[in-house]
């Protein structure tokens, strides 16, 4: 009887970890700054990922983007307006861009560089490395810690998943992409500096936790009753 019952409960656990997904929370800091006689109170946000079986959502604050490569799309989720954008794959989101965005699509210049580092992040051995973002009016240089020692395949999301999300909420082109590959694990931290119209800017960004557990019921999905839009907005595009 006890045999049986320990069978019963193997079972249930090994079945609880097969529809478990990665759920991965971080935190975020930009400071207080003053720009065009505005002040600018310091701000935090939470983003949350939540990583399943070939898909993935992204959440922060009142936007989502969610990749289903079951379903070969891209959705950007605006939870403001209730509205999103679904994109197909393979994605070229110069096809769902105002005109006047569409033409700086790829202006974004990535140079990452390891910089033999290491540091204790948390529970997380990482790696160091200094990653330089060239934004047409902004230059950011940042410092950025990943581990690959994490609890689950941080190499098929980064291959198959993240991508995809580097994409759609940065605009990057496929040689962004490629750059940025160049960090392996997942990012634990990272501290950036930046300088816009004379005002220096600090952020910086750390994972919270990384833990496995059932996603919540249509993480990867639209709520019902979002509108659907051809294209992105310029309204849209400057609330990002």
């Amino acid at each position: 009887m006890k045999r049986t019952a320990t069978a019963i409960l193997a079972i249930l656990l090994l079945t609880a970890l097969a529809q478990a997904d990665t759920y991965i929370k971080q935190k975020t800091h930009t400071d207080g700054f003053s720009m065009m006689g505005q002040q600018q109170p310091p701000k935090d946000d939470t983003i949350e990922q939540w990583i399943g079986d070939n898909q993935m959502a992204t959440i922060t604050g009142d936007q989502a983007i969610i990749v289903d490569l079951t379903k070969s799309v891209v959705l950007m989720v605006n939870n403001r307006n209730k509205s999103y954008v679904e994109m197909t794959l393979p994605l070229d989101m110069s096809k769902y861009l105002p005109p006047q965005m569409a033409q700086m699509m790829g202006a974004t210049k990535i140079t990452v560089t390891p910089n033999g580092q290491t540091q204790q992040v948390g529970q997380w051995q990482c790696d160091g490395y200094d990653m330089v973002m060239d934004m047409m009016m902004m230059k950011l240089n940042s410092k950025v810690w990943a581990s690959k020692a994490v609890s689950f395949d941080w190499q098929g999301m980064a291959e198959k998943l993240m991508p995809l999300v580097m994409q759609a909420s940065m605009r990057l082109s496929d040689e962004g992409v490629k750059e940025l590959a160049k960090i392996k694990g997942v990012q634990i931290k990272s501290e950036t500096s930046m300088e816009m119209m004379g005002t220096a800017v600090k952020m910086s960004q750390e994972v919270l936790e990384i833990s496995t557990k059932p996603a919540p019921a249509g993480v990867y999905a639209v709520p019902a009753g979002y509108k659907k839009q051809d294209q992105f907005s310029m309204q849209d595009m400057m609330s990002r």
